[in-house]
């Protein structure tokens, strides 16, 4: 079932509840909805891992956490969502989300070269920060829908494609009996 699929990798419960730096959330973490595996959970999981993994903020595995912990969906789904945009794909995220900030807003996107310096985001932080931000929500809560809904999708195609197999198997059984 899907649900095995998922076990294989993600912690468990007791993993994370006995991480000393998680000590701090107290009875928080003992909610039974964080770690559970099912349509639901994960799908809203999907939603704001990938939503905050768009946004071009600092510490976002913390604010997945604190989103998981409000909606009450699966905590290391969550999480492990926003790892998409690492430091090998954030470039192209956010040039992406750039992009599509400055058409929303229909603003002229730099031409500049982009180096990799504080000085040159302090001086092009004021032209960049509209454009990106806008862009960030706008494919966040694009990319979190289609998690959401292809999660919802995926899930039942796979219950419903293993019920079907299940009825088959019982059929071919009872004509074997039959025999």
């Amino acid at each position: 079932m899907a649900r095995n699929l998922l076990k294989r990798f993600i912690p468990t419960p007791a993993a994370i509840k006995s991480n000393p730096a998680l000590h701090f959330l107290g009875d928080l973490l003992h909610d039974p909805n964080l770690f559970h595996l099912n349509r639901h959970s994960v799908s809203v999981a999907f939603f704001w891992g990938l939503f905050i993994a768009l946004l071009p903020i600092p510490g976002q595995m913390p604010v997945a956490a604190g989103a998981a912990l409000l909606f009450r969906c699966n905590l290391p789904i969550s999480v492990a969502l926003v790892w998409i945009t690492n430091p090998f794909t954030m470039p192209f995220f956010f040039f992406i989300t750039y992009q599509v900030g400055s058409v929303i807003l229909q603003s002229e996107p730099l031409m500049v070269e982009p180096e990799l310096t504080w000085d040159w985001l302090a001086n092009e932080f004021g032209h960049l920060w509209k454009p990106l931000l806008a862009g960030s929500v706008l494919t966040g809560l694009i990319f979190g829908a289609l998690g959401y809904f292809g999660m919802q999708l995926y899930w039942r195609w796979h219950v419903n494609h293993n019920w079907k197999k299940r009825q088959k198997m019982r059929a071919d059984k009872m004509a074997e009996e039959q025999k």
